[in-house]
Formats: structure tokens, C-alpha cells, sequence
């Protein structure tokens, strides 16, 4: 594991939320601070959508920067965007649709089109957004990620190609609960990021979580998240964190 992480553990999963977007709302601040804008790569998942209700009010509605916001998604179900599983139709009703961010900073992966059309047309936009040569990758200010029971990470699942890809941002896989057609940042992308957070919370993810924090070859992918240059931190609930010492 890379040596520039934190671990933070919060009390239960309302705290852990509460963090969440603390760390979200310093990292916008200070981003467009320096840089004029902030970009942001969320999840979806049930563990962080806690945070997006507590961003749609108060203090943060009125205190993040939201007019200079941009937000992309780490990975996204092959569905249409009102699909109940579609993670960009959740985060729309959870904050998106409740915060004055400009129509045109929301940014989501289009699964709608065929997998590999659909990440083609997203790598096309982040080179575009972010202006970088085609064979160069992205920084994100800000990116949050959670683990699966089985180590995955965005849509990164055991064993699959797609966890040694070095020449493509944006990829199409087929995995998961349920198993389906996805699209997912890759590691090359997401360990450029200069805040990477994983966000977990419950009992169930102790033992996945403990796993990846001993540092032990598992092969687990969420090891594989391991920053260029950015920072780690691990955001737990008490749960989460229950076998660690």
C-alpha cells in the first residue's frame, strides 16, 4: 500500500457521511482556489449517498463553490440514465438536482450507448475537459471510491484484464452484483488523482478492509489504488474498521 494514506474512523455511518463531505467541501474550496475549478470523480453504492443528501444543505449548499464544480462519475452500470440502477440517476435525485451546479459541470458516463462506444465517448471528454495529450492521463482534485466484499474497486473486479490496463482511461467490463455491461475509470487514471478516498461503512467490509490495509498480495484490487503523487485516506465507520488492531 502507498505510505501516503490516513485512516479516519468515524463513530457510525451518519458520521462517516458527515466527514465525507467535510473532505469534499475543503478539497472544492481549495481547488478552485488554486486552479479556478474543481473536479470531482464520485461513486455509486449505497455508502456515500448519505453524504450527497448532507451536501444538498446546509452549511454546504450555500458554501461550496458549485458554480465552479465539475463532477464525473468513477464508474457507471450499461444503462439508460433514468435506470433505477443507473449511479448517475441516484446521485441526480440525492444532491444533483438540489445544489446550483451548471447543467452543462455535470459530466456522467453514458450507459446508454454500447460499452465500448460508451467509454470511448468518455475518454474523448476527459481528454477534452482536462486538455491532455491523448497518451497521458487525468487529475482529478478529488476522488472517492468504495470496496466490494470481494476487493473490487469503481468497476475493477478480481482477476480481470481490466486491472492491468496502462494505455486507456476509460474501459468497458462486465462484472459485479449484478452481473452486467460497465464502464470504469482505470487505475491509471484514478492513482493521478490528488485526494483519493475510500468511503466504507458496515460490518460486512471488515474483513475486505483489514485485508487490504495489512498490505498483504491478495491480489485484492483495491490494493491496487496507490497514488502517484496525491494523498489516501481510508474513511471508516467503526464497523468497517472492527478487525483492524
Amino acid at each position: 500500500m502507498t505510505n501516503k494514506q490516513t485512516i479516519i474512523i468515524e463513530p457510525n455511518a451518519a458520521g462517516l457521511a458527515r466527514k465525507g463531505a467535510e473532505i469534499f467541501s475543503k478539497a472544492a474550496k481549495e481547488s478552485v482556489g488554486l486552479r479556478g475549478r474543481f473536479a470531482v470523480a464520485i461513486s455509486g453504492g449505497s455508502t456515500p449517498r448519505y453524504m450527497y443528501g448532507i451536501l444538498a444543505k446546509e452549511p454546504y449548499l450555500s458554501d461550496i463553490p458549485w458554480e465552479k464544480t465539475h463532477i464525473f462519475w468513477v464508474d457507471e452500470r450499461c444503462v439508460p440514465k433514468n435506470h433505477p440502477d443507473s449511479n448517475f440517476g441516484a446521485a441526480k435525485k440525492d444532491f444533483l438536482d438540489r445544489v446550483p451546479i451548471p447543467k452543462g459541470h455535470i459530466h456522467p458516463l453514458q450507459g446508454g450507448l454500447s460499452p465500448e462506444e460508451g467509454a470511448l465517448w468518455y475518454q474523448q471528454k476527459l481528454i477534452k475537459f482536462f486538455q491532455r495529450k491523448k497518451d497521458e492521463f487525468w487529475l482529478f482534485d478529488l476522488i472517492f471510491l468504495g470496496i466490494g466484499t470481494d476487493g473490487h474497486t469503481a468497476s475493477l473486479f478480481p482477476g480481470q484484464s481490466a486491472l492491468n490496463e496502462m494505455k486507456r482511461g476509460v474501459v468497458a467490463v462486465k462484472g459485479g452484483n449484478p452481473n452486467v455491461n460497465r464502464l470504469t475509470l482505470t487505475f491509471p487514471v484514478i492513482n493521478r488523482g490528488k485526494q483519493i478516498v475510500f468511503m466504507i461503512s458496515g460490518k460486512k467490509k471488515a474483513s475486505v478492509v483489514k485485508t487490504a490495509l495489512k498490505g498483504i498480495q491478495s491480489g485484492l484490487p483495491a490494493q491496487l489504488v496507490q497514488p502517484l503523487k496525491g494523498t489516501l485516506i481510508w474513511l471508516l465507520d467503526r464497523e468497517a474498521a472492527s478487525l483492524l488492531d
